[in-house]
């Protein structure tokens, strides 16, 4: 029936009733906010639906021309100044969100006339919400510290600012793209900020085996020296061992949504071993983690991460992701592969991300496919052993040692598809 109703009216006429039902939404909000208040306030069910239909009317009036809509636009944001001009004479510190969604309201009559009805219909859409869910944005402001505005503007700059300037072009003879190079760095860095906003909003709720699992999202090494400090007392040394466990098994995952984002072929010869040996690790480290402990009692998360996006440490990775690039071609040049597979053995010492993700960019080119797929294997499996050592050192003995002995089982494991590689 309704569908009926618009085939009777003329072109306009359907346009006129757009305008005054997304007009008429704003205006029934703005109505029941001025119930709400003792004071002055602009508009409601009557005045926005009579601004939208002055944006339309001047349209139709334009005739195409956009001067005459701009003027209006000046009109009617002078009527809107002198209300709030009168608004702040009862109230200091008043607000001016009546005002601009009148302003808004205009757009929204002008923008039907030119029929972008879904702009219009969005920008209507958009206003009422913002304006609806006044209270429950207040309550997100005063959750997020300021520090953190600022850690979700270096993320804007590094994959929106940055990104988008650097050229897409190989140059030298070690094949070198910045746009791929700093788009390796957005890679690692959103993964990790991820990991680093969900530790943030689950801080006070969960223990130690949440902070394995994000940590390890993070960054395992990170994670395992921070449990190892944590489990010193040693009253917790199954719980404490078998997390450790667990963080090393979600970078296996974490190291697969890595590789598979800059290389397809890459990621198909080294899915199955970083699904098995993710899996393995993490049931592994469940069912460790459950064995009666010394002191039964539950264990706070009293850690939390550090910004992952400092501008100093992006460049840093991107310069160390080039000397890796680089190293990579002279070792598979004058060492042969034997080159390749040592110098994955020596980055496992401290942070393979750059080896790794250097591996993603030689694959194929650089690099043979099956010698990359063995270095990052190998280069994994290092890093595996090296945590398992700095489990021993920053812990107590009795969960240092059973660390070890789990870190070095996995990173074993870890070796075992090389012999399909090879």
């Amino acid at each position: 029936m309704l569908l009926r109703l618009f085939q009777l009216l003329p072109p306009d006429g359907v346009k006129i009733v757009l305008v005054l039902f997304l007009s008429f939404l704003i205006g029934i909000e703005r109505e029941e906010h001025k119930k709400q208040t003792e004071h002055y306030a602009f508009g409601g069910v009557r005045t926005f639906p009579l601004i939208g239909l002055i944006g339309y009317s001047l349209g139709v009036l334009a005739q195409g021309q956009l001067f005459p809509v701009a003027l209006g636009f000046v009109v009617i944001a002078g009527f809107l100044l002198l209300s709030y001009w009168r608004k702040l004479t009862t109230i200091p510190t008043a607000g001016v969100t009546s005002e601009m969604s009148g302003l808004a309201t205009y757009v929204v009559g002008a923008l039907v006339y030119y029929d972008h009805f879904w702009i219009a219909t969005t920008l209507a859409v958009a206003s009422t919400l913002l304006l609806e869910l006044k209270a429950a944005l207040d309550r997100i402001t005063q959750r997020i510290p300021p520090g953190e505005i600022l850690t979700f503007t270096k993320f804007l700059l590094l994959s929106v600012v940055i990104l988008p300037v650097l050229p897409d072009k190989t140059f030298g003879p070690f094949q070198i793209n910045p746009f791929k190079t700093w788009l390796v760095v957005v890679a690692i860095s959103g993964i990790s900020y991820g990991s680093y906003v969900l530790q943030r909003l689950t801080k006070g709720h969960g223990g130690v085996f949440l902070a394995a699992i994000l940590g390890g999202a993070y960054s395992s090494t990170v994670t395992t020296v921070v449990l190892a400090k944590r489990s010193a007392q040693g009253e917790h040394r199954h719980l404490f061992a078998g997390s450790i466990l667990i963080a090393s098994g979600v970078m296996y995952l974490r190291l697969a949504i890595l590789v598979g984002l800059f290389n397809h072929q890459l990621m198909a010869k080294l899915a199955p071993s970083f699904l098995v040996l993710a899996a393995l690790a993490s049931a592994a480290g469940w069912v460790w983690s459950r064995r009666r402990d010394a002191d039964t009692g539950d264990v706070s998360r009293e850690f939390e991460p550090k910004n992952p996006l400092e501008l100093g440490a992006a460049f840093l990775f991107a310069i160390l992701f080039l000397a890796m690039l680089i190293a990579t071609h002279l070792a598979i040049v004058h060492l042969g592969s034997g080159g390749v597979y040592g110098l994955a053995a020596i980055t496992g010492v401290t942070d393979v991300d750059p080896f790794i993700m250097s591996m993603t960019q030689a694959a194929g080119t650089l690099t043979p496919l099956q010698v990359a797929a063995a270095s990052v294997l190998i280069a994994a499996a290092s890093n595996n052993l090296v945590k398992g050592v700095y489990a021993r050192f920053f812990s107590d003995r009795k969960t240092g040692t059973e660390s070890l002995l789990l870190l070095t089982g996995l990173g074993i494991l870890g070796l075992v598809p090389l012999f399909w590689l090879l």
